[in-house]
């Protein structure tokens, strides 16, 4: 621990096994480039499929199983307008997740380098 938290005493918060599950369900999905990265695009603004393959350059399937896993997990929600499913994030949390782990990400916090060299 460092010096700020130790001395403290902390207890782990009093959470079901679903919602801990649930959490856990969240990061699984988020364990991938590819899925994040159509989460920040999905971030900006609304999007119908086709966009997306448009953007991303990858074929519709694969698009299309990347949303169906993110949608399986409550991250994104989708509406049809006629042919067209258009999908966005599920809510602000969604966002704030990405937010804070970009921030961590950009710290440099948890580095598999730095950890490397703690355990050395």
């Amino acid at each position: 621990l460092s010096e700020e938290h130790s001395g403290q005493q902390h207890s782990a918060p009093s959470l079901s096994d679903e919602v801990l599950t649930r959490v856990e369900r969240y990061f699984r999905a988020l364990g991938d480039v590819s899925r994040v990265r159509l989460l920040l695009i999905l971030a900006e603004k609304e999007y119908c499929v086709s966009e997306l393959v448009s953007i991303l350059g990858d074929k519709i399937s694969t698009v299309s199983q990347r949303l169906r896993l993110l949608r399986s997990e409550g991250l994104v929600e989708r509406r049809r307008e006629g042919t067209h499913l258009y999908y966005r994030l599920s809510d602000h949390h969604v966002l704030e997740m990405l937010t804070n782990a970009i921030a961590h990400a950009e710290e440099g916090n948890g580095s598999s380098s730095e950890g490397a060299s703690e355990t050395e």
